[in-house]
């Protein structure tokens, strides 16, 4: 609103008050500006593709994506949904999954024969202090699911099982009768030749502690 607006209009302002205005008008204009672009569900999708590479294989609940994007929890599993679909599409090596309503990003299976090439190809990496811990207990407790495994190591085991199937260490082994019917792993001759075992019997016995050897060990 100008000085020759407000006399047609038979208001008469002040400068200050025009400016005044003028200025609140401007600052709405920016707010309904910013407010449009982020709630753009392309934006958001977006973001949260990218809150999902950040975390890796810790995952991320959808809860957690909820309070961070200042939306509903129903609008947050319907943007997770939609970023599922999406690359559920052949055109991706990648897929978005929920492991106890944890999600994360994971290779597909049809990458696992192209990941055994690349790693007979590339040098011989050395083994994580992680991968050996996943190893070992299922060399010693086979034939054992991702669920076990992850309750003796404390940490979710997903990914580094897909580096050891790449890696040909490990095979699934049928399915547990367990509720759900989750995979079994056992370890490969791979592993074996790896290792130099020529059975499991030749892995060194775990050692056994009483119960006042493990207090005295708590307080070494």
């Amino acid at each position: 609103m100008n000085k020759l607006e407000s006399y047609i209009t038979g208001i008469e302002l002040t400068k200050e008050e025009i400016e005044a205005i003028e200025k609140e008008s401007l600052v709405k204009k920016v707010e309904k500006l910013s407010k449009s672009d982020v709630e753009q569900p392309g934006n958001i999708e977006a973001i949260v593709e990218g809150l999902l590479y950040i975390v890796g294989d810790d995952g991320v609940k959808a809860e957690q994506l909820a309070i961070v994007l200042d939306k509903s929890l129903e609008d947050t599993e319907v943007i997770l949904r939609n970023i599922q679909n999406k690359y559920a599409s052949e055109i991706y090596g990648i897929e978005l999954v929920a492991y106890g309503k944890n999600y994360k990003f994971v290779s597909k299976k049809d990458v696992y024969p192209y990941a055994q090439e690349l790693f007979h190809t590339t040098k011989q990496n050395t083994l994580s202090q992680s991968a050996l811990e996943t190893l070992a207990i299922i060399a010693y407790k086979q034939p054992v699911t991702r669920i076990e495994i992850e309750e003796l190591r404390g940490v979710g085991a997903d990914m580094m099982l897909r580096k050891l199937l790449a890696r040909n260490l490990i095979k699934e082994a049928g399915r547990s009768d367990a509720p759900g019917r989750p995979i079994l792993y056992e370890v490969t001759d791979e592993f074996m030749d790896s290792f130099k075992l020529v059975t499991l019997n030749e892995l060194p016995d775990l050692p056994e502690y009483t119960s006042d050897e493990e207090s005295e060990n708590l307080f070494e």
